[in-house]
């Protein structure tokens, strides 16, 4: 029996983090949550997930600096990171033009489409 993936999920709005859980838990992932960059970034290290969501607009480090960190990072770098935000599309078009800055393996709007969702996540963790 194969182990199950697990994915961190750092989001800062309870009701996010809770619906987000429970769709990826529902499809067969383990997950571990995180209420910020800092948390999430400490969590990652610890606990290594096979990849991780990661919301934008959070207190104390934005999700622009941890997804940074998480790219710079020797033992994290590789793990794939699906930006989910409420900014949108614009964000997206701004990452390409910043010099140096990682294009992230997944992006996605707020509200989710869980099938699209779903289906990112698999493509992703089948890699």
């Amino acid at each position: 029996m194969t182990a199950k993936k697990k994915i961190l999920v750092v989001e800062d709005e309870q009701d996010v983090s809770t619906y987000l859980t429970t769709l990826l838990q529902d499809n067969g992932y383990d997950t571990i949550t995180a209420e910020d960059g800092v948390q999430g970034l400490d969590l990652a290290k610890s606990e290594k997930p096979d990849l991780i969501t990661l919301d934008l607009a959070m207190p104390d480090k934005s999700g622009v600096r941890t997804f940074r960190q998480y790219k710079e990072d020797e033992v994290l770098k590789d793990i794939p990171v699906i930006i989910i935000t409420a900014v949108g599309d614009s964000m997206r078009r701004f990452f390409k033009k910043l010099p140096g800055f990682p294009e992230p393996e997944g992006y996605m709007s707020k509200p989710v489409d869980e099938d699209r969702l779903v289906k990112m996540v698999s493509n992703l963790l089948s890699k």
